[in-house]
């Protein structure tokens, strides 16, 4: 194949947003920055304004120049930029960009998505194209997880996660942005699950330090929840990432000590759900302390703390488990389940419950429900009999996961479950334990593979 024909094809597999493909093209040769279909930009272009970071991630990995200076005077990092795409910059900032980039330009990067972000996407928009008329706004996905709000007019796309961009641009190059300034960043959409938020969160444990920590904890004590919401969601993240370090027993002491006076319940809640993260001396006697709160969100969560501290389990943490298991949230009830199921003395009562809410309508919790059957110690007919009926839930992953249930139990009913499961997106479940207990299955049965090949399969 000629380099002009690789490279055709990988403006193909950038278009159609395709990242294996464009990785693959890449090893066989094709340039990294080869012209796009549309006016001879570099690809990288065509995938920044598609938003596809995965496509940009493979095109960056494979060697293209985010800093290549275009017709218009900007460069695809610029472009970026003003997308206002959190994921998409980051795949494009390339690696050690505070020493591949010179202070000036650095710091108009930095003046750039400040402006950005101080200015709106919105009136951003109306000033590089001078329309006037409302804006067409989306709610859409960046990343993995995050959400941010995309904006259209005079078109143009942007998303407003500039807020993301700076935080990330300033850790890049290493400025010490104050953390109140940080938190008030983070807190200017109170969703944990914002760009925003969460660009926030990352950038304060990465340049962790006593101080850093003592003036986010200083949060905690302000009037305002989301304030105290995001310390919580910030030790969390702690906990999770670094529950080795040195600083980890203050941090869980100055939870356990929190939860005794946070009045907020959906504080109070992400609170606990931070503790758990931890261990502490404390984690029964604070779990047990909450059990009884009004809010649900926060019972929730005090029987995670609970369930966190399992291998110190007494009669009375036993018993408010069991008396949760009749808990009018069907959310509680299913964590205590999770709980119940690790433990001898309730293992029978929690199964039970489970089975209940496996033949409830409650579609929400459906995914939870499955993948607690699916992984439990009981090998009664009923974990069974409930694991077959949601074979017919219209949700796929469900479905997988009542198959792999089976699949662990043996059961007789286990190639009729694998050929429900339905068709499955190959490359998505490439390296699914579940698919992969599937296949092993009907290769030992010597029957053929009833889904659709997995990547990588003959």
């Amino acid at each position: 194949m000629t380099g002009s024909e690789l490279d055709r094809r990988l403006a193909s597999a950038v278009l159609s947003g395709d990242a294996d493909a464009v990785r693959d093209l890449l090893h066989k040769g094709a340039d990294p920055n080869a012209p796009g279909p549309e006016g001879g930009l570099p690809v990288l272009c065509a995938a920044v304004a598609a938003f596809d970071a995965p496509v940009a991630e493979a095109l960056m990995e494979g060697g293209a120049d985010p800093d290549r200076e275009l017709p218009d005077g900007s460069t695809p990092l610029w472009r970026a930029l003003d997308g206002g795409s959190p994921a998409v910059f980051e795949s494009v900032l390339g690696r050690e960009p505070r020493l591949r980039l010179p202070e000036q330009e650095r710091e108009r990067l930095l003046a750039g998505a400040r402006s950005w972000y101080e200015t709106g996407p919105v009136e951003g928009l109306r000033r590089r194209t001078g329309a006037r008329g409302p804006a067409v706004s989306m709610r859409v996905t960046d990343g993995h997880y995050d959400w941010v709000d995309q904006y259209t007019l005079g078109g143009l796309v942007v998303r407003a996660g500039h807020g993301a961009v700076l935080t990330s641009l300033e850790w890049s190059f290493r400025v010490p942005t104050p953390v109140d300034e940080l938190i008030d960043r983070a807190v200017r959409i109170p969703d944990e699950e914002h760009v925003d938020w969460s660009a926030v969160w990352l950038t304060l444990v990465r340049r962790h330090c006593a101080e850093v920590l003592s003036a986010t904890l200083a949060h905690r004590g302000h009037p305002d929840p989301a304030h105290r919401r995001f310390v919580a969601d910030y030790l969390r993240a702690r906990g999770i990432i670094a529950c080795d370090s040195p600083s980890a027993e203050r941090e869980s002491g100055v939870l356990a000590a929190w939860s005794t006076r946070e009045t907020d319940g959906a504080v109070l809640a992400k609170v606990l759900e931070a503790f758990a993260e931890y261990e502490h001396p404390d984690m029964e006697a604070t779990g047990l302390r909450h059990v009884a709160h009004p809010d649900p969100r926060a019972r929730l969560r005090a029987v995670s703390v609970l369930d966190a501290s399992e291998d110190a389990r007494s009669p009375e943490a036993r018993a408010a488990l069991l008396t949760l298991l009749g808990d009018p949230d069907t959310r509680v009830r299913l964590e205590v389940c999770r709980a119940g199921l690790k433990d001898d003395a309730l293992l029978a009562p929690a199964t039970e419950e489970l089975v209940r809410l496996a033949r409830g309508p409650y579609e929400e919790l459906r995914g939870g429900v499955v993948e607690a059957l699916a992984a439990s110690r009981d090998r009664t007919p009923a974990v069974a009999d409930a694991l077959a009926a949601l074979l017919g839930d219209g949700d796929q992953p469900v479905r997988l996961e009542a198959a792999y249930g089976l699949v662990l139990r043996d059961d007789p009913r286990t190639g009729d479950a694998i050929e429900r499961v339905g068709l499955l997106d190959g490359g998505a479940l490439e390296h699914d334990h579940r698919v992969s207990a599937l296949w092993d299955w009907t290769y030992r049965e010597g029957r053929p593979w009833p889904l659709a090949p997995r990547t990588g399969d003959v």
